[in-house]
């Protein structure tokens, strides 16, 4: 069997040694200059079609086998097999592999049989290539000569790759490359003899000495990475270590290879991605403008700087978009120090402490960085840093201090708009600043810059969605007789933003009063501005004294309107999905009955003068604007000194607790003693709520009072014109007996005027009833479903002043509609007693 043809030279090249004088190349590597110097001949090349017919046949091909390139090529390449294809891998063209390699007997133009060593590269489709490469490196028939010592020694101490050390079975290095060399800023002959712990007094050097003992002992590679830095060198670098066996002939460990590469560009990279990593995850979590900025501090400290600080225009806190011009026209520029951080505990070397404004002149690295809109680093050497410094004595005396010898400045932009600066200082660390760290301190401080301005804008849109929400609010609950309240408006703390809660307490006739408690779906402006619109709706309603159920499907037929002018408005902020809920109840302190009335709303609390507490078992009902189900009122008749607490369902839910959970603890809250109604609310929202609750929450709580029964007369009034005499008559009498002779001549006219145009225009039962109070009020309720209306007579008209005269002298007056038919009612303003 002869010799496989493996890598050689033949020919006329196949005399030079290994060890020879290189021919000369080209500058410039063409193909026809790499040819020359490969030697395109000495490797047999053939290329086939999918069908294994000879495409190419180049000389190195002529050379081996004897054939011509026109005599081959368009013959099928099988023809020249002297032997089937051994059953390894299959034939090259049935093999399936983008790669076959293997001996193949090939017969000689002139009948001889040659064993050869093919290479066969299968070419993917559509490539525009043969289907097939065939290569065979042409040599000698002898053995290949010995490899030149001189390319091992050379690759040894010349290895740019990597720095190499030999040690023997002691671990005291004999030999070490020129990059171990460098690396270690010492010669071979200076370290020879010397273990790797001795060469290097650093923990790296125990650690990679007790992996080398390892080796010793187990024969196994050993790989660890290493962290240090080089004499000479400011900066840590990362070494890339792998200690590996040595082994003679026999096998037997003769010492240990250590080869270290130096991964300190990989390394550094490494750590300005998870930097910025880190940076992405921990950088915004929050929408306060502080704790943002504090979280840029977190990140760079200790990691990029020794020191930093963030700085934000001082225009920005009264404007509410950032100024064009960041640079003031003249004067210095203001900014005010939002965070900062450092190695040393109090942050000693900032000469702006959290919160103030200070001022840089034109000539400081901020000022100058703003002007050119860009990163800058300084060494505090520079000429014009020290021309800035040389006007700031007590920041050139905190440098000089702390050793302070690098400084960057970085501007923080967001969406084109500048809004501060960011300041990093080193003098811990002993590397200046450089131009990498430069790019990593740019993409943290725009990172930042976004989450800022995106706080600020929160911060913004959420003080004057704020605002707004208690402008709309009651700033003081009225008085009246009703009953006691005390209320609470606690804005969300979380993302969401302000909602659309509400309350109210509204005065009605006969002294009524009425409770509200509401919440509009959403969060922000457009849920505050809603709510206002609801709010009104109601007060409107219930001045024209609706009961509870038709006021609540007015409101329901509204909400429903102001959902379909969302759908048809250009901005489209409701989108059709407009909803709120909403409690509203009616109290009479006469009666002591209260009504109540909800839509999708969490249900009433009464707490019993025993301290019982207890929901008000409400029908079912959906929020407003979901239409088409009739609101359902119940009535209750409550113990004088019971206390209503209504309130939003941001009081009882939350993320961490169902609602029947919040339920049970409200009833515990109300439970407990307080000595005050506004002490109750304290408790209550304590005792339930988060230090940042997720929603808003409104509370409402109402301690109710009676009348008493001295405090109310009631008579029956026949249907006949001769009883208005008698009627004013007693009239006059019990004011007397209530001490209130100031009041009959007003009253004596309102009650005429009333019953005679009950007696007149209505059907009877009539009935009239005062009530003395804080004010006076005279009620007049008839059978009649027609309701009066102030007109102005004319000149000669013989009625139609009456009512007129009864608006003129009374404070306020209206009607009401009833079951049985109304009633007209006037109030009068009572003298302090």
């Amino acid at each position: 069997m002869e010799q496989p043809v493996t890598v050689g030279r033949a020919g006329h090249r196949a005399d030079r040694s290994l060890g020879a004088e290189p021919e000369p190349t080209h500058a410039t590597e063409t193909p026809e200059a790499l040819a020359d110097l490969v030697g395109e001949s000495l490797t047999a090349r053939v290329t086939l079609d999918e069908q294994g017919r000879v495409t190419g046949w180049n000389t190195g091909a002529e050379r081996l086998l004897g054939y011509s390139a026109r005599q081959m090529t368009g013959r099928p390449a099988a023809g020249l097999l002297a032997e089937p294809i051994p059953a390894r891998g299959g034939p090259p063209a049935f093999a399936g592999l983008p790669r076959w390699s293997g001996d193949v007997a090939l017969r000689h133009h002139d009948g001889r049989k040659l064993t050869v060593r093919v290479l066969a590269h299968h070419r993917a489709p559509g490539t525009g290539a043969p289907a097939w490469l065939l290569l065979s490196a042409l040599t000698r028939r002898q053995s290949p000569p010995a490899l030149d010592e001189s390319l091992v020694s050379w690759s040894f101490t010349q290895s740019p790759c990597c720095a190499l050390a030999l040690y023997d079975t002691r671990l005291r290095l004999r030999r070490a490359n020129e990059g171990m060399q460098q690396a270690m800023a010492l010669t071979e002959e200076e370290m020879l003899g010397l273990r790797v712990s001795e060469i290097v007094d650093d923990e790296a050097g125990a650690r990679a000495e007790r992996s080398m003992a390892r080796v010793l002992r187990t024969g196994e590679m050993q790989y660890e990475e290493n962290y240090l830095r080089a004499p000479g060198e400011t900066r840590e670098h990362a070494w890339s270590v792998f200690e590996s066996a040595l082994r003679d002939a026999e096998g037997t460990i003769q010492g240990v290879c250590l080869s270290a590469h130096d991964m300190t560009e990989q390394f550094w990279a490494r750590k300005r991605l998870q930097l910025i990593a880190e940076a992405g995850r921990r950088i915004g979590a929050t929408l306060d403008v502080r704790r943002t900025a504090e979280e840029l501090t977190d990140v760079i400290v200790p990691a990029l700087a020794d020191f930093v600080s963030v700085d934000l225009v001082a225009a920005l806190d009264d404007v509410p978009e950032p100024p064009a011009r960041v640079l003031p026209a003249d004067g210095p520029l203001l900014l005010r120090r939002v965070a900062l951080r450092s190695v040393t505990p109090g942050a000693p070397e900032s000469v702006v402490a959290a919160g103030q404004v200070d001022a840089y002149p034109e000539g400081s690295a901020p000022y100058e960085s703003l002007r050119a809109g860009r990163a800058t680093l300084h060494e505090v050497t520079d000429p014009a840093f020290a021309a800035w410094l040389a006007h700031d004595a007590e920041r050139a005396a905190k440098i000089g201090a702390f050793g302070i010898h690098s400084v960057m400045t970085v501007p923080l932009v967001a969406r084109g708009v500048t809004l501060g600066v960011a300041f990093l200082l080193r003098y811990r660390n002993p590397d200046p600043f450089r131009h990498d760290d430069l790019v990593l301190a740019r993409e943290l401080a725009a990172r930042a810059a976004v989450s800022i301005d995106n706080a600020r804008r929160y911060t913004r849109e959420r003080t004057t969605a704020v605002t707004l929400q208690r402008s709309l609010l009651p700033r003081r609950l009225p008085r009246q007789a009703a009953v006691e309240v005390a209320s609470r408006y606690l804005p969300a703390g979380g993302h969401a933003g302000v909602g659309g809660d509400w309350f109210d307490v509204i005065p009605l006739s006969g002294a009524r009063v009425a409770l509200v408690v509401g919440d509009v779906v959403g969060h922000g402006l457009h849920a505050s501005a809603t709510m206002g619109r609801l709010r009104t709706a109601v007060r409107t309603l219930a001045d024209i004294d609706l009961p509870c159920d038709e006021l609540l499907t007015h409101l329901d037929d509204l909400v429903t309107r102001l959902s379909v002018e969302g759908e048809d408005g250009e901005s489209g902020e409701t989108s059709g999905d407009l909803g709120a809920t909403c409690l509203y109840a009616v109290y009479d302190p006469v009666s002591r009955r209260c009504c109540f009335a909800g839509a999708g709303h969490p249900m009433p609390a009464v707490v019993s003068p025993d301290g019982t507490v207890e929901l008000i078992d409400l029908p079912p009902a959906p929020p407003l604007g979901m239409g088409g189900l009739p609101h359902e009122a119940t009535e209750v008749v409550l113990p004088e000194g019971s206390l209503l607490a209504l309130y939003t369902n941001g009081l009882i839910e939350n993320r961490d607790r169902d609602v029947d959970a919040g339920v049970h603890r409200l009833r515990e809250a109300l439970a407990r003693p307080a000595p005050s109604l506004d002490a109750l609310c304290d408790t209550v929202l304590a005792g339930l709520l988060p230090p940042r609750p997720a929603d808003d929450v409104a509370l409402l709580v109402a301690r109710t009072r009676a009348l008493d029964a001295s405090q109310v007369a009631t008579w029956a009034v026949p249907d006949d014109p001769s009883a208005v005499a008698q009627t004013r008559k007693d009239v006059v009498a019990q004011l007397e007996r209530w001490g209130l002779s100031d009041a009959v001549f007003v009253t004596e006219l309102v009650v005429s005027e009333l019953v005679t145009n009950a007696i007149r225009h209505a059907r009877p039962p009539i009935q009239l009833r005062l009530i003395n109070d804080n004010t006076l009020i005279c009620e007049v309720s008839d059978g009649g479903n027609t309701a009066p209306h102030l007109r102005r007579a004319r000149t000669y008209d013989e009625g139609g002043r009456g009512l007129l005269l009864v608006a003129q002298l009374t404070e306020r007056w209206g009607t009401r509609q009833s079951t049985t038919g109304k009633t007209i009612w006037a109030e009068q303003t009572l003298p302090l007693k």
